[in-house]
């Protein structure tokens, strides 16, 4: 496979914040590779850093086997989380001053945004403004699709619509790398990378990350009693469907927890999104209930 983007153990600090750790990540051709992490996690700073935005305290970055340069830029498409577009201008303004900036032939608007071609970016829907950058980042035809956080603040419906382009571009051979903190959007992904606190604390394919990671759960029809004894515990629960689930607990422990009464205490294998939990407080950067 062509590697198209590499950091080696790359470190940013900011004063005393260590925000990147020591992170080594690739992207090959063809691949999507998700960043997958609570917000602060370090995603962004390790964007800016492949990009070349940031100069890394320590360690190396490669973009198609150079150094971060305008040259290498040229080759990528960039969403970044605040889409880069001027809200001054149309969307085919936008578009137009792109062509320019990067000497590509005419692109047109999809149809489905077409009626709002004389619109200010401003004043137009946010998913309408993140399909505009994603048809900006794509019309020099890049080989690398670099996406901050894409489909934030969208409805589900625009998210789908964004994640076809993703899969599309990388069925083409565009390498892509995404950040997220949805789950369902890591699950898009051929290969994730965890962080937290600034590091990698797990990667590859989801079954290699939540691996034979196990959860408790609790049947019960004393939800508040049990809900109670847990929270006194510590321990973080999620309501799914009739069924308490415990990330990062075992049953032994929830039932010892929860002591004499109304209880059945099991154990299941984890989802992604449990596993995830799990890494992040082990770090202390767990996430927040939006952010996971």
């Amino acid at each position: 496979m062509t590697v198209l983007a590499q950091t080696r153990e790359v470190s940013k600090r900011f004063g005393r914040l260590l925000a990147v750790d020591r992170v080594s990540v690739r992207v090959d051709a063809g691949e999507v590779v998700g960043l997958l992490g609570a917000n602060g996690a370090g995603k962004t700073t390790l964007i800016r850093l492949l990009l070349g935005l940031e100069r890394p305290s320590s360690g190396g970055v490669r973009l198609f086997d150079e150094a971060p340069s305008r040259a290498t830029r040229r080759r990528l498409g960039y969403v970044p989380q605040g889409l880069g577009l001027y809200e001054d201008l149309t969307p085919g303004e936008n578009l137009a001053f792109s062509r320019t900036v990067f000497g590509v032939g005419t692109t047109t608007l999809p149809p489905s945004i077409g009626r709002f071609a004389e619109v200010a970016i401003g004043d137009v829907p946010l998913g309408v403004q993140r399909r505009v950058a994603f048809v900006e980042a794509l019309a020099h035809d890049p080989e690398l699709l670099v996406l901050d956080e894409p489909t934030s603040g969208v409805d589900p419906l625009a998210r789908a619509r964004l994640w076809e382009t993703i899969r599309d571009a990388a069925e083409r051979g565009v390498g892509v790398l995404v950040t997220t903190h949805h789950m369902e959007e890591a699950e898009e992904c051929d290969r994730l990378v965890v962080m937290a606190s600034g590091a990698v604390v797990a990667e590859g394919t989801i079954g290699d990350i939540v691996g034979d990671s196990r959860v408790a759960v609790v049947e019960t029809d004393d939800w508040a009693r049990a809900l109670d004894a847990l929270d006194r515990a510590g321990m973080r629960v999620a309501l799914v469907g009739t069924s308490l689930r415990i990330p990062g607990a075992a049953a032994s422990d929830v039932a010892e927890v929860l002591g004499h009464g109304p209880f059945s205490v099991d154990d299941a294998p984890a989802t992604l999104e449990e596993r995830f939990i799990e890494l992040a407080r082990s770090t202390g950067d767990a996430p927040t209930a939006t952010d996971a």
